[in-house]
């Protein structure tokens, strides 16, 4: 499916949109994990840390930021990133914030979107006064490494990310601002 660029638009999100996000979320981490997580885990990790309770906070909270892509006349989510204070576990400074979350549905990626809300968060980070952006990404996903390398970030730090029962092991990222 070739999708037109011209066709995805990006805005800020807003209250209101929190359904659109979480289902933004749903779908892409079941799109990118479904061949390595069980189903059990993949259902409670979405419903927990996708739930449209959880967008309403972050849209409530003014330390976070985020963006919503949408595409098609219907302005169908198809994803998001969302900028917020940094919760990793590495030394952190006041200066510091994070990419909590980045999504793009695939039939959307490579179509210049991911950079396009990067290069937002970078503006909306440095008119804000931060210096670093940081952010989590699963170690073995060559094609989400390969962008953030491109695009300047660089390995910071390790964590692990528990899904269900399982722990991941992740890359911390950051980008001096």
């Amino acid at each position: 499916m070739s999708v037109p660029r011209s066709a995805v638009s990006i805005r800020d999100a807003q209250r209101g949109d929190e359904a659109r996000l979480a289902l933004v979320g749903k779908a892409t981490f079941l799109e990118s994990y479904a061949h390595l997580l069980p189903a059990e885990d993949i259902l409670a990790h979405t419903e927990r840390n996708h739930a449209p309770g959880l967008y309403g906070e972050w849209l409530s909270d003014p330390r976070f930021h985020l963006w919503l892509v949408e595409a098609g006349p219907g302005k169908a989510p198809v994803g998001y990133l969302a900028l917020s204070p940094p919760d990793l576990p590495m030394d952190l400074t006041s200066k510091d914030v994070e990419v909590r979350r980045i999504y793009i549905l695939h039939p959307f990626q490579r179509l210049g979107i991911g950079r396009a809300m990067m290069e937002r968060a970078n503006g909306y980070a440095r008119e804000a006064g931060f210096t670093r952006i940081l952010l989590g990404v699963y170690s073995r996903n060559a094609n989400a490494l390969a962008f953030y390398e491109r695009i300047g970030f660089g390995v910071v730090g390790e964590r692990y990310f528990r899904v269900g029962a399982n722990e991941y092991f992740d890359y911390i990222l950051g980008y001096n601002l």
